[in-house]
């Protein structure tokens, strides 16, 4: 049986400038060339779970533009269920201007738009399809009051709950962490929520009790090339990256948490097959340019 993950969050037109390197103060630099994609944190997460063949729903906002018709478009392509989609009159589709550099870091700039118009109405309009659902995974490019909504729909209902707290915030409400089931912070993202600086296994646990200590029970904290730490049931371990040569990091934290999505049973039995799998899926992502273009599909992931 798949998995029914809803998400609620960002849909973003990606903007990507393909340069050498970032350009100083001052100084005027040459585009090697420049791209267009699918993306946003939410939309890389729904594109993620229905790529690893989770039944995928989404909860958010596009404005009336050509913008949001391409991106509405996409996400049908990849079978997700729009219905929960508003599209806003007068608003810009999120957007997010991405200067990738040769090396494949990335840097970006985004405008949130319609995102920012994203509110608890729109859940309420969504209730029945999160009450079917197995999980509902929000992040922070959509308003907060939304998620939480969200989550208390899904909590009342017994559905496991994900926060990705990204772009980091350093106060997140304390009612929403009580919401929380699984959090899956990066590294800055967590020294930045907890205050502990993650350097090396006792700082991971520190970090990972500090969530415990917030009534979150599953504590995923990615570490980039060097995997992931979990900590669930009493028990934390580290699980490691594949090793690949890394094109672009867009969408590569977004792969791990839709494929995870797709792949966890909801009573968290299989946590670490499924944190394996996941971190499977976004080895492949950074190997390839662009957000949505660069999310394997479950063949590719299990090959």
């Amino acid at each position: 049986m798949a998995n029914k993950v809803v998400v609620i969050g960002s849909i973003n037109v990606d903007n990507i400038m393909h340069i050498d390197n970032l350009p100083q103060p001052g100084e005027t630099i040459k585009m090697n060339s420049f791209s267009k994609a699918g993306g946003g944190k939410g939309a890389n997460q729904a594109v993620a779970a229905a790529r690893s063949q989770a039944e995928t729903s989404f909860i958010g906002r596009v404005g009336d533009d050509s913008n949001g018709k391409m991106m509405l478009k996409l996400l049908k392509e990849d079978n997700i269920d729009t219905k929960h989609i508003t599209v806003v009159p007068q608003a810009d589709t999120g957007q997010a201007y991405i200067l990738l550099q040769k090396s494949g870091q990335n840097s970006i700039i985004y405008q949130a738009g319609a995102n920012s118009l994203v509110t608890s109405e729109d859940v309420d309009q969504a209730q029945e399809t999160i009450q079917k659902s197995d999980f509902v995974v929000t992040e922070f490019e959509t308003p907060i009051p939304a998620a939480i909504a969200a989550f208390e729909v899904a909590r009342a209902a017994n559905k496991v709950t994900i926060l990705n707290p990204a772009p980091a915030v350093k106060k997140i409400p304390e009612e929403l962490l009580k919401l929380t089931d699984i959090i899956t912070p990066n590294e800055t993202e967590s020294e930045l929520i907890s205050g502990i600086k993650i350097t090396d296994e006792q700082s991971l646990k520190e970090s990972a009790a500090f969530y415990h200590g917030l009534g979150i029970s599953c504590v995923i904290i990615t570490l980039g090339s060097k995997g992931s730490f979990v900590s669930h049931n009493g028990q934390s371990e580290q699980i490691s990256a594949f090793k690949v040569k890394a094109v672009d990091t867009t969408a590569a934290g977004d792969t791990f948490i839709g494929a995870l999505s797709s792949e966890l049973d909801p009573d968290l039995s299989n946590i670490h097959d499924a944190i394996v799998y996941a971190s499977q899926a976004s080895s492949l992502t950074v190997q390839k340019l662009g957000a949505f273009p660069s999310i394997p599909k479950r063949e590719a992931v299990l090959e």
